[in-house]
């Protein structure tokens, strides 16, 4: 499933120098060697009750985040700043809303966006987007 999004983030004529998933976001420190940069991780799971009365069939809904850093070059334009991420927000946008990752059986949806950190001219934003999957009692 991350790998499919990632792979969609990273088609001909992305923005993103560098993408990964959660290993790769937790060996950032400050700042990671390349931006524009995309990690995607799922973020939470929560299942419904089972509604049959013999055997399991839950729906499973799936928070995945996607979080884009990016900097400043300029060091003095807060504006440009502000623009860069913009654009990344809605090149990711655009590639995600409606888009049937593998592992899932419901198209990505938009949830939530927020600004996690603004530091030293790097600036790091999350955006959430929600799918389901269904999970079945195996024999």
């Amino acid at each position: 499933m991350i790998k499919s999004i990632i792979d969609r983030l990273l088609e001909s004529g992305t923005p993103f120098a560098i993408a990964g998933g959660a290993g790769s976001l937790a060996a950032v420190k400050d700042r990671p060697l390349q931006v524009p940069a995309v990690f995607v991780y799922i973020a939470s799971e929560r299942s419904a009750a089972n509604d049959r009365i013999t055997g399991v069939l839950q729906r499973s809904g799936v928070d995945i985040s996607v979080v884009i850093i990016t900097e400043n070059l300029s060091g003095t334009d807060d504006f440009e700043a502000a623009e860069d991420i913009e654009n990344l927000k809605a090149y990711v946008r655009r590639k995600l809303i409606g888009f049937m990752a593998d592992g899932l059986d419901d198209p990505l949806e938009h949830v939530t966006g927020e600004l996690q950190q603004a530091i030293s001219g790097t600036i790091w934003f999350e955006d959430v987007y929600s799918s389901a999957r269904y999970l079945e009692e195996q024999d």
